[in-house]
């Protein structure tokens, strides 16, 4: 059990850094809610749905 925390931890800690590395660079995240949905969270706070149509790069 200790394994799946130390794991739930890291998780968590590797999104807190790509949130501080997306503001020092003035971009954005991309992750899926858990309702399924994919989330665009800009450097300024800015929080976009995308859709699925734009994840298909054409």
């Amino acid at each position: 059990m200790e394994r799946i925390q130390d794991l739930g931890k890291l998780i968590k800690l590797t999104g807190d850094r790509a949130k501080l590395d997306a503001k020092a660079n003035g971009t954005y995240i991309v992750y899926k809610s858990p309702d399924g949905q994919f989330i665009k969270e800009h450097s300024n706070g800015k929080i976009e749905r995308i859709n699925e149509q734009e994840l298909h790069h054409e």
